[in-house]
């Protein structure tokens, strides 16, 4: 990770169940993204998403938006930059990338879309 180019923006529309070891390992991305100059911004949060981030007194620790255009609008804009557009997916492939025998407390229904790259 390099320091300050680092801009992470987390999709959470699919995500079904967060509990505290998910809350755990989001926070501790965003004090590791953030010590290197980064930024991490949370995007489309579910219901239960936004409740368990509002219970556990994280809503300030998040930049959260429900608009990617206005989340990517806010990231710094020094470090933008796509240094190679991602390949689309199409509608038969599953990308699912997971670390063996790690709970992340974080549960997702994943659904097969298309990417679209005019937004690059």
């Amino acid at each position: 990770m390099e320091a300050g180019k680092t801009r992470i923006l987390l999709n959470l529309s699919q995500v079904i169940h967060i509990d505290s070891s998910g809350l755990d390992e989001l926070v501790a991305s965003q004090l590791t993204v953030s010590n290197k100059g980064g930024e991490i911004k949370l995007l489309h949060l579910t219901e239960q998403v936004r409740e368990v981030i509002t219970r556990a007194n994280l809503s300030a620790v998040f930049d959260i938006y429900n608009n990617e255009y206005d989340a990517v609008a806010n990231f710094k804009r020094a470090v933008l930059r796509v240094a190679k557009p991602l390949p689309s997916l199409s509608h038969d492939d599953v990308v699912v990338t997971s670390r063996a025998g790690y709970q992340s407390g974080i549960t997702a229904q994943l659904q097969p879309r298309r990417l679209q790259n005019d937004n690059l």
